[in-house]
Parts: C-alpha cells; sequence; structure tokens
C-alpha cells in the first residue's frame, strides 16, 4: 500500500485481528454464519495482506496480479452464494472482493509500481515523482469511497446499544452472548480499512 507508513501498519493489524477472529468464528455457529466468517477472514487477511506498506514488501511482478485473481475468484463465488442465499452480507463481501481487484489492478499500472520493479536508481526517482499521483478511476473510487462511508455509518449506527426492554438479536444460534456484536464490529473495522485503502491508493 501507498501513504504513510504508519497508517499502513495500523491496518495490517486492524484487518489481521478481524481475519484472525473471522478463522476462529468458522469452528463455531450454523453453517451459513461459518460459511460468512470465512468470508470474513479471507477479506481480512487479504487486506492485511495488501496494507503493507509499499517501502517494506516489495512487490514482484506478479504480485498485485495475485491479489487481483484470488479475490476475483472469491468474488464470483461470493455472487453465486448469493443467488441461493439472498442475504446481505453476501453482496457485501462481492464489493469488497471486487473493490479488492480494482485496487489490485490499479496499484500494479502507477508509475510508483512500475518503478519498484526497475533498478534501485530509477525506482528512487519513479517513486518521488509519483508520490502523489493517484492510482485508479476518479469515478470508480469516488462510488467506492462512497459504497463503504454509508456501509460504516450506518453499521456504527446498528451499533448503538439497545434501550432496555427492547427486543435484542445479540447472540445467536451457536454463538455466546456478545457474538454477534463482536462479528459485526470486526466486519465495521475492515469498513474503515478499506476507506483508509481507498484514500491512500
Amino acid at each position: 500500500m501507498h501513504g504513510p507508513p504508519l497508517v499502513g501498519w495500523l491496518l495490517v493489524v486492524l484487518c489481521t485481528a478481524t481475519g484472525a477472529y473471522g478463522l476462529v468464528s468458522t469452528r463455531a455457529g450454523a453453517a451459513g454464519e461459518r460459511r460468512a466468517a470465512g468470508g470474513d477472514a479471507l477479506m481480512g487477511l487479504g487486506m492485511a495482506a495488501m496494507a503493507v506498506p509499499a517501502a517494506v514488501l516489495h512487490t514482484r511482478p506478479w504480485g498485485y496480479a495475485l491479489f487481483a485473481v484470488v479475490f476475483g475468484a472469491a468474488g464470483l463465488h461470493t455472487l453465486i452464494r448469493a443467488r441461493r442465499e439472498p442475504e446481505a452480507h453476501h453482496l457485501h463481501h462481492a464489493v469488497g472482493a471486487f473493490a479488492m481487484v480494482y485496487m489490485a489492478l490499479a496499484m500494479a499500472g502507477t508509475p510508483a509500481a512500475t518503478a519498484a520493479r526497475a533498478s534501485a536508481g530509477a525506482a528512487h526517482a519513479g517513486h518521488a515523482a509519483a508520490a502523489h499521483e493517484p492510482a485508479g478511476t476518479p469515478l470508480l473510487t469516488g462510488l467506492l469511497l462512497v459504497y463503504f462511508a454509508v456501509y460504516v455509518v450506518r453499521g456504527a449506527a446498528q451499533m448503538v446499544p439497545v434501550p432496555a426492554g427492547a427486543p435484542s438479536e445479540a447472540g445467536g444460534p451457536g454463538r455466546a452472548p456478545g457474538g454477534r456484536e463482536l462479528t459485526h464490529a470486526c466486519r465495521l473495522s475492515m469498513g474503515i480499512g478499506m476507506l483508509a485503502m481507498l484514500l491512500t491508493m
């Protein structure tokens, strides 16, 4: 990821934690919940890998293409599943996967990425010249920013404590009390992470 290294490392920690929680969640709950947790784990750990600062991790020429293939396949799989099981989180996972494909392809085409694969001297000059040049298509980046901003705002509103006596959906079959809230918080964190990655792309 391009941008301030501190932001990149914070995203790595955040996304790794959410991905790890997704992996743990695949061992409990109903079949649908386990599949959703697996999608969360893939997205979180993939975001953590992409968020590593570009100055630290030298991405090979095939690195961004590999990210695009993996998340493209995950997005198609999620869309196919959404046709059989029409649930909101399936479509959200698909949008997130294709957003990752877009970011991978956009970063692969930046002059900074091209320079990083050249000699050390040329890479330094190319990176300095393109340090503030945004990657990707502004319109598509803007649409994704709007989508994830709305997702984060709505998700944060849903986490407002329920008044005493009001019906609550906390817990759920196979989950400990508070498990659903923690899952929701992890998805909200990934939405914030996606916003940060789009802004620093």
